[in-house]
C-alpha cells in the first residue's frame, strides 16, 4: 500500500493518491491530473477512483480531467447533487481498493454533503482519516459556505458538532489525520501549519473537539470571528457542481504573444484586465498604467480570485517569458481560463515614458516620517486578526480584500503610507488604488515585518474592530 500526500503550497490545499495492489484512489486532485497519472503510469496502477470530500470553493478539482483521461469514478457524498455523471455515495459505503478498503464517512457540517474517508488495511485495522474540510489540524470547516434559505451558518454548525462527534472522534487515536488544508487557507481560521495529524492529538489540542464542550458553546466558538469568503468562492463551487472544460487549454492561450500595438488594443476591450505578475520590486519601479499587480512568488491564486472575482474575466498577462506555463496553471486552479495571450518581450517593450510607478520606501525611512509627524496617514491592509494583535497605533485597518469599501479611509489632501505583513498584499493594494485614480500612496518595503523592528509606537493589546 502506498499514500501520498501532494501539498500545494498557493492554495494550502492537500490531495491524496492512494495505491494497493494494482488499484488507486485519488482524493481532491487539483485541475492540472499530469501528477497523479504518472505516479498511476510509472507503477502500472489503474485509477479506479476520484473521491470528492465536497463541492470546493477555493479551488477548481480536477475530478473531471482525471475522470475523462483514466475513466475512474468519481465519488460525491450523499445530497451531493451534480451536472455531470457520478456516484453520490451513501454513509459509510465501502470501496475496495486493491486489498484495501475506503469507507466514505458522511460527515455534513462545512457543506451538507461533506463527507471524510476512512482508510482500513487488510487486516480490517482502521490506518488514516482523508477528512477534507470537515477536520483540520488545528480546526474545522468553516459552517458558511453551503447556506439555503431555511438553513443558517448556525444551523450548519450545530451539525458538524454532531458530525464530529459521531463519526470523528469515535475513531481510534492513533488513526493519521490527512486534512484538506492547512494554515493559510480561508476554508478555516486556526488551522496549524503542520498537514499531517492524528485523531488522538487533535482530540487532545483542538479547541473544537474539546469534550466538556456543549453544542452552543462549540457554535459559538466556531462562526466567532470568521471573516467573509473571497468573492470568487461561489464561482468555483459552481464549476464544481456544474463542470468546466476538461480540455484545459490555458497554457496555450497564456502563451499567445502579443506585440505593444496588439496588447493595447485588446487592453480597452471591455473587463479585461491587465495582470501584472512580476517580483513587487520590480513592478513599482514601473508598471502599463491601470494595471494589478498580484506577484506569482505568493499567494497568488487565492488573490486573483479575491481581486478579480469573476472567472469568466478576460486577462492579459505581464509576465517572464519562462514562467508563462506557471501562471497559466495556477489561473486555471481557480478557474480563471480566459487568458488573452501576454506581452512579447515583456516590460521592456512597453515605452518606457509612458509607464509609472509607485513610491515605496523602507520601514526605516517610513520611520523617520512618522517620528517627524506622527499625523501621517497609515493604512494596514493586512487581515483584521493581524491588525488586532499587533498595529502601529494610528493606522487604519482596511483589508485588502474589502479595500474597495472602503476607499474613503485614504486622505486626498496628504500621502497615504500603505502597509502589510511582508510588503506582498501593500504593492498589491497600491496598484488597485492608482487604477481607481488615487495615486498619492506609498508602499512601506518589508511590511509590519521590517516595521517593528523601528521605534515606531506599536500595541500589543488585542482591540475593536474598526471595520
Amino acid at each position: 500500500m502506498k499514500v501520498k500526500q501532494l501539498y500545494t503550497e498557493c492554495l494550502s490545499q492537500g490531495s491524496y493518491y492512494i495505491e494497493s495492489n494494482g488499484e488507486a484512489v485519488v482524493i481532491d486532485p487539483l485541475r492540472e491530473v499530469g501528477t497523479y497519472m504518472s505516479m498511476a503510469a510509472e507503477r502500472g496502477v489503474k485509477i479506479k477512483y476520484i473521491f470528492e470530500t465536497h463541492f470546493h470553493a477555493d479551488f477548481v478539482s480536477g475530478h473531471l480531467t482525471l475522470a475523462n483521461q483514466t475513466g475512474a469514478t468519481i465519488v460525491f457524498g450523499p445530497t451531493a447533487n451534480t451536472y455531470f455523471e457520478c456516484l453520490v455515495a451513501e454513509d459509510n459505503q465501502e470501496f475496495i481498493v486493491g486489498n484495501v478498503t475506503v469507507k466514505l464517512l458522511h460527515t455534513p457540517g462545512h457543506t451538507l454533503e461533506s463527507s471524510s474517508y476512512l482508510l482500513i488495511g487488510e487486516n480490517k485495522k482502521e490506518i488514516a482519516l482523508f477528512s477534507g474540510d470537515t477536520l483540520f489540524l488545528g480546526d474545522v470547516g468553516r459552517p458558511d459556505l453551503s447556506q439555503k434559505s431555511t438553513m443558517t451558518q448556525e444551523d450548519l454548525a450545530g451539525i458538524l458538532f454532531d458530525s464530529l462527534r459521531t463519526k470523528i472522534m469515535t475513531l481510534p487515536d492513533d488513526v493519521i489525520v490527512y486534512p484538506g488544508h492547512g494554515a493559510g487557507s480561508a476554508c478555516g481560521k486556526n488551522m496549524s501549519k503542520e498537514t499531517i495529524g492524528s485523531i488522538g492529538h487533535e482530540k487532545a489540542t483542538n479547541y473544537a473537539l474539546r469534550t466538556d464542550m456543549t453544542k452552543q458553546d462549540f457554535v459559538k466558538e466556531v462562526t466567532e470571528g470568521i471573516l467573509p469568503p473571497p468573492d470568487y468562492f461561489p464561482e468555483n463551487v459552481r464549476l464544481n457542481k456544474q463542470g468546466y472544460n476538461p480540455e484545459n487549454d490555458n497554457i496555450a492561450k497564456a502563451n499567445i504573444s502579443l506585440s505593444v500595438e496588439e496588447f493595447k488594443a485588446k487592453s480597452v476591450l471591455e473587463r479585461v484586465i491587465v495582470l501584472d505578475v512580476r517580483n513587487a520590486a520590480d513592478f513599482v519601479k514601473g508598471f502599463i498604467p491601470n494595471s494589478i499587480f498580484i506577484g506569482i512568488d505568493g499567494g497568488f491564486a487565492p488573490w486573483v480570485g479575491t481581486v478579480i472575482k469573476k472567472v469568466e474575466t478576460p486577462i492579459l498577462l505581464v509576465c517572464d517569458k519562462h514562467r508563462l506555463e506557471e501562471v497559466a496553471i495556477r489561473l486555471s486552479r481557480v478557474g480563471f481560463d480566459n487568458v488573452l495571450g501576454h506581452l512579447s518581450g515583456g516590460i521592456e517593450s512597453w515605452v518606457q515614458e509612458d509607464l509609472i510607478t509607485i513610491s515605496s520606501i523602507s520601514a526605516d525611512a517610513f520611520n523617520a516620517i512618522y517620528q517627524a509627524d506622527n499625523s501621517i496617514n497609515i493604512v494596514d491592509v493586512r487581515k483584521e486578526t493581524e491588525h488586532n494583535t499587533r498595529r502601529i497605533l494610528s493606522s487604519k485597518l482596511v483589508p485588502l480584500s474589502a479595500i474597495k469599501n472602503h476607499q474613503e479611509k485614504f486622505v486626498n489632501d496628504k500621502e497615504n503610507y500603505v502597509h502589510c505583513a511582508g510588503g506582498y498584499r501593500s504593492v498589491i493594494a497600491c496598484s488597485l488604488l492608482k487604477r481607481e485614480g488615487i495615486h498619492n500612496v506609498t508602499n512601506i518595503e518589508g511590511g509590519f515585518g521590517a516595521i517593528k523592528n523601528t521605534t515606531i509606537n506599536l500595541s500589543d493589546e488585542a482591540c475593536l474592530s474598526t471595520l
